[in-house]
Formats: C-alpha cells, structure tokens, sequence
C-alpha cells in the first residue's frame, strides 16, 4: 500500500510539474504582428514600416501606454497625449501650447493622423523618422523637459521592465526602445472611415454642396475656362497631405511678407529659398484641429479660406503654386487672390467637414489607457 501511494503522489507531482512547465503564462510566445486596416488608395505602406521595428500588438500596446504616461516628464504632469489630444485629431486646440514649466512653444500641435505615408515630421521637417520625433519633446526644455536616466527609472520602478521584455525581448529599457514603442502607436493612427472615405467606397452620398467642394478643392484654377480652390495643388489626394511618392512638400503660402516671416524650412537646410516655406500637413480632420497653420494664427476654417482667398502676402519665396492659381486673370506682380464666390467657400467647407473620423477619434484602441485610474 506504501508503495502504491508513494507511485500516485510521484504521478501526482509529475503532472503539477507539466502543467506550471505548460503554462501559457509562464511560456513566452512570439509576437503577433499588428493587424493594421488602411484602404488601398491611400497607397502601399510596408515598406514604409522600418524592418528593425515592425508594428506586433505587444509594441503597440506598450506604445500606447507611453504616450499617455505622465512619468516621461520632467514632474510628472505631461504625457504626449497632454498636447495630442484623441477628441482633437490628436492636437490640443491651442494657438502655441505651454510645456511642464509654463513656457510657450514656438509653433502648434500637429495632428497625429496617417503617418505611415508622411515623409519628414514637425512643421520645419527637422525630423527624419517617427522614432526621432517621438523621443525629442521628452527631453526638449520646452515641452517635457525630462532626461531619459530620469525618465527609464521611473518606468522600471512602475514595472515597465517586463512590457518592454514582451515587447522587445529585453528587460532593459533605453531611449531607443522608448522611441521605437512610441513610433509603433503613432503609426498606427489610421484614419480612414471619414463621410469621404465612405463616398470613395460607394457607402455615402455627398450633398450637392459636399460634390462641389470637392471639385474645387481638387481643382486648379483657369480663368475663363476652368473653377477651383487650388487646395488639391498641395494637400494632395485622398490622403489630403503634402507628401507623395516619398516627397514631402513644403510650401509658403502667403502668411507674412519678407520682414516678417518666420523661417520654415529654412531653419534645417539653411538655403534662403526656404525661407517661410512649411510643411503641408493632412487635411484629416480638420475641422476638429483649430486654430490653423503654423503658429495657430487662424481660429477658423472661415478666416483660412478668406485668407487663401484674398489675404496671400507678397514675398520672395511665395510658392508659384499661389502665385498662378487664380479663377480671374491679374497682371504680374498683383496680390494673389482666387475669387471665389460665397458660395464656393461655402461648398470647400462642406468637402473639408467630409474629412471628419468620428470612429477615429474614438476608436478604444487609441484611446488613454489610465482614464480610469485617473478618475478614481
């Protein structure tokens, strides 16, 4: 009898063994890669996703947590979310927005849509990849005002060391991996179920209005002979942004004369013929993204029309595509304008509401992550 009891508890030991041994928990699994749901017109984009760090569903939750997480400041008031807000297209509603020590920035809030076929990032294009512009508001004195040995001690001692291990398979956490965390979140904001996107797949019937709208916004003007609101010159296609066939366009278009401008593009090359020219960012929802342009300068899509329309300031770098998009002939050296009728404003307007993604700006996965821990 001993003996027989002496061989169940063996089995049964044996069995416990294989089972913890078996775990899932215990066994690490691979990754799966991130399902990302993009429409075809909006172009290829895996080879747009860098092959040291590919989108899994483990990189982007922890890059979701990041982004939200107030530890990446310098005392722990500000995450990236603090100025990229998910109700705002990820912006914040600000002109310039102030960092952790109440100084103001020198330009506003980008929104955070589509960057997957974005080339160059920040309004000057000072940034090369997603990764470097992820990292640098952390340590910018303006904004977060952090130093990344700070910052990695306050995530391992909140745990962070064993999400990066499921993540990267490593304990360790550095400023790399922080970036490449937070690049795979950020390029995973797609848009793309706006009233447009769903007229592009047969799902929607634009108003009158909507149709017109498009028609000029995509429409080059020629006088005499042809009606449009020269924005399709430069947010270009459905995607509605300035970058194309891996070229990002950058613009002046019109905002101050040559003593008062500020310097765009030519703060990073240096070549004076840069000087005022800005990145042309997406369109996507833009009437959730006021105030307007580099500087916020424009509360309304109404004064930003105008502004296209009648209030282009003559400079040395005036882009040509301003210069000659007119629906009414002028003599050279004339103030640019279009001419449009209220009506045509009106219509551009319409389209530009077209671009709102409700289910974008309130999809869960893109969503805080600590919202209930913060209201408890």
């Amino acid at each position: 009898m001993d003996r027989f009891i002496m061989r169940v508890l063996v089995f049964f030991f044996l069995c416990m063994f294989f089972i913890i041994a078996c775990d899932p928990k215990e066994v690490p699994m691979p990754d799966e890669d991130f399902e990302l749901e993009a429409p075809s017109y909006f172009g290829s984009y895996n080879e747009r996703i860098p092959e040291d760090n590919p989108i899994t569903q483990k990189g982007f939750e922890l890059g979701r947590m990041l982004f939200y997480e107030k530890k990446l400041s310098g005392d722990n008031s500000m995450s990236c979310a603090s100025c990229h807000q998910q109700s705002k297209a990820f912006t914040d509603g600000k002109a310039i927005s102030p960092g952790i020590d109440g100084i103001n920035g020198k330009v506003s809030t980008m929104s955070l849509v589509n960057l997957l076929w974005a080339e160059k990032f920040t309004w000057n294009g000072k940034m090369e990849t997603v990764e470097a512009q992820s990292t640098e508001p952390i340590r910018n004195p303006i904004e977060m005002h952090e130093n990344f040995e700070n910052a990695i001690q306050k995530l391992e001692e909140a745990g962070y060391s064993r999400l990066f291990q499921e993540a990267f398979e490593s304990e360790e956490i550095t400023e790399e991996l922080i970036g490449k965390a937070l690049s795979q979140f950020q390029r995973a904001l797609v848009s793309s179920n706006s009233k447009y996107d769903q007229y592009l797949r047969g799902e929607y019937e634009p108003t009158q209005s909507e149709r017109r709208g498009e028609q000029l916004f995509f429409t080059h003007p020629i006088p005499g002979q042809l009606r449009g609101g020269n924005c399709g010159d430069c947010h270009l296609g459905p995607l509605t942004s300035g970058a194309i066939d891996g070229f990002q366009g950058f613009h002046n278009n019109g905002l101050d004369d040559d003593d008062n401008m500020d310097e765009g593009l030519m703060a990073v090359t240096g070549n004076p013929a840069d000087k005022g020219r800005f990145k042309t960012p997406s369109l996507r929802n833009i009437a959730l993204t006021a105030p307007y342009m580099h500087d916020g300068r424009f509360e309304t899509l109404e004064e930003v029309i105008e502004h296209y329309d009648n209030g282009i300031h003559q400079s040395s770098t005036l882009d040509i595509l301003i210069i000659e998009g007119s629906n009414e002939n002028q003599a050279s050296g004339d103030q640019p304008q279009l001419f449009l009728t209220e009506q045509e404003k009106d219509d551009i307007i319409a389209f530009l509401h077209m671009l709102t993604d409700e289910d974008f700006i309130n999809n869960p996965q893109f969503s805080n992550p600590f919202e209930d821990d913060e209201n408890n």
